[in-house]
C-alpha cells in the first residue's frame, strides 16, 4: 500500500538492527486516513475470502481490525486480552505468546461465546516478526473450530521469520508494507 509504505519510509525510524518505530503514525499516535485506507485495503485483499469477522489482539492491533472490518460490510471485532479481567467471565479460549516488542510472554485469551465455531475470521495486526501473535490467534481460532481465511498485517519486519513460519502453516499472509532492514537508523521499505 503506497501511503503506508510511504510513511514508513519517511516517518519510521530502525532502532538498532530489529526495531522499527512507528508509533509517530501507526501505534502510539495514529494517523485516522491512513488508517481508514489500511482497512480498505485489507478488505479489498480478502473480500473474496467473505470474513464474518475481524481478530486481533490488544492493543495495537485494534485500529486496524476496527477500520478493516467497517470496510468489510461493518462485521464484527473481536480483540484478544493479554490479562485476565473481571469483565470476561466464563469460559474463554486462551493461547501463550511471546511479544516480540515487549519481550514478555503474554497469555491471550477471547470469551468462547465472541469466536463461534465455523466463523470465517480474518486476522489483523500491526505488526508481523516472530510470527507469535499471529500463531496465538490462529491457536485460538484453531480451539474454537473457526476458519482463519487470512492474516492481515499492516507492516511486516520480513528480515524475521514470521511470514515463512506462517505461510508454511497454510495461512495466506498479506502486509501492506515491508521492511526489508534497518540501516544507520534508517528502514529499508521494500517497494
Amino acid at each position: 500500500m503506497r501511503e503506508l509504505v510511504e510513511a514508513v519510509r519517511e516517518r519510521g525510524v530502525g532502532v538498532g538492527t530489529d526495531v522499527v518505530k512507528v508509533d509517530m503514525f501507526l501505534n502510539h499516535r495514529m494517523d485516522t486516513e491512513l488508517y481508514v485506507k489500511i482497512g480498505q485495503a485489507f478488505a479489498a485483499e480478502f473480500a473474496h475470502k467473505k470474513p464474518e469477522l475481524v481478530l486481533t489482539v490488544e492493543a495495537s492491533g485494534i485500529a486496524g481490525a476496527l477500520t478493516t472490518a467497517i470496510a468489510c460490510g461493518s462485521i464484527p471485532v473481536v480483540f484478544a486480552k493479554k490479562s485476565r479481567t473481571r469483565n470476561v467471565t466464563g469460559e474463554v479460549y486462551e493461547s501463550r505468546v511471546f511479544s516480540f516488542t515487549h519481550g514478555v510472554e503474554n497469555h491471550i485469551r477471547v470469551a468462547k461465546q465472541y469466536l463461534p465455531q465455523g466463523a470465517r475470521v480474518l486476522i489483523v495486526d500491526d505488526f508481523l516478526a516472530n510470527g507469535e501473535a499471529a500463531e496465538g490467534l490462529c491457536e485460538l481460532c484453531r480451539q474454537a473450530g473457526a476458519e482463519v481465511i487470512g492474516i492481515g498485517v499492516c507492516v511486516e519486519k520480513s528480515f524475521q521469520p514470521g511470514h515463512q513460519k506462517l505461510v508454511d502453516a497454510g495461512y495466506h499472509v498479506h502486509a501492506l508494507a515491508k521492511v526489508t532492514g534497518i540501516e544507520d537508523g534508517k528502514l529499508i521499505v521494500e517497494d
